[in-house]
């Protein structure tokens, strides 16, 4: 990874953001063009909102990158462009929570706070037998102090690391190097044939099902976007008109006369496409709408189609126009 054996509590932040609710896979290449487009936590902190959401775009979790403006923003504006080098003023920020507090002062300044993740938790959880949720608060404490109570205060970042490689590496979620453990004569799971059983984790809860109508407005030149404003799923992206339903739609025309008042002529409707949140399933449809000239149309602003691309949209609807891009260059 590239940030491993990073010291600079900037690169450290950033990675530890981008990976929250992220894969490694996934999260490695928006790493690197982060890096490449603002080296400096100040850079960040100068950039349009939507010129960072943009570059955040397909990572998700948007509250993620808003609470990384504002934490850049104070860092750079408040505190000279320097992070504070303890976890207990670390804290304080932003977006920052105990995980990714406990790495920036230990990897970048060598503080002995442990590092609990995942693969930490999966460790502690096997070594010693804990049959707790560690999403729980009780849990969240106990992991914490038993994390602590190892880490080795003379090196403790050498002692995370270390730590997080022994969980990827040996101690995995799925089939873990037992035979091979140099743990395994004092490990509470492996002795005790619960291995498969630990960490215990809570019964997930059934995901809620929404049904996105978006009707994409359009002219000959132009085509008309908003900004989600509402605190909901992907505040401050871009979207299409768009009009929720408690259930899939049979009839858009139907539902666009009880809320679109410009004329209008329905030229397409096309395949739906979904989009799986934490919490819930997005079901959208995409429908296109052309209208005669250029209308001012209240609640949506007016954009030349080929700066559509400047803007930030969510997973869902940057799909759609991925797939409409490789139509129209087929059909060229």
């Amino acid at each position: 990874m590239p940030w491993k054996g990073e010291k600079d509590p900037y690169r450290i932040w950033l990675s530890e953001v981008i990976l929250q609710q992220t894969r490694v896979e996934q999260g490695w290449n928006y790493y690197h063009r982060f890096i490449e487009t603002y080296p400096t936590v100040t850079a960040l902190a100068q950039a349009e909102d939507s010129k960072v959401f943009k570059l955040w775009e397909g990572l998700g979790y948007y509250s993620r990158c808003r609470n990384l403006l504002a934490t850049a923003r104070l860092v750079a504006n408040e505190l000279g462009g320097t992070f504070p080098g303890s976890y207990k003023e670390l804290i304080k920020l932003k977006g920052i929570g105990p995980y990714t507090a406990a790495a920036i002062s230990s990897f970048a300044f060598n503080e002995n706070q442990a590092v609990v993740d995942g693969n930490v938790q999966r460790v502690i959880a096997r070594y010693f037998g804990v049959s707790i949720s560690a999403a729980s608060s009780a849990g969240k404490k106990l992991f914490h102090q038993l994390a602590q109570n190892l880490i080795d205060p003379a090196r403790p970042a050498a002692y995370n690391q270390a730590i997080m490689d022994f969980g990827a590496t040996i101690c995995k979620p799925q089939q873990p190097l037992c035979l091979q453990c140099v743990q395994n004569t004092e490990c509470e799971a492996f002795l005790h044939n619960k291995v498969s059983e630990l960490p215990f984790k809570e019964p997930k809860a059934a995901k809620k099902n929404r049904w996105f109508n978006y009707f994409i407005v359009e002219s000959e030149q132009h085509v008309y976007i908003r900004e989600r404003l509402a605190k909901d799923i992907w505040q401050h992206l871009y979207e299409f008109l768009m009009i929720e339903t408690s259930q899939e739609l049979t009839d858009p025309s139907v539902l666009l006369k009880e809320h679109f008042a410009s004329p209008f002529t329905l030229v397409q409707s096309g395949n739906q496409y979904r989009q799986v949140l934490s919490h819930q399933v997005v079901h959208a449809r995409f429908h296109r709408l052309i209208v005669s000239d250029d209308l001012e149309i209240e609640g949506l602003i007016r954009v030349k189609k080929e700066q559509l691309n400047h803007y930030p949209f969510p997973r869902v609807i940057s799909l759609y126009l991925q797939a409409e891009r490789s139509n129209s260059a087929d059909s060229e």
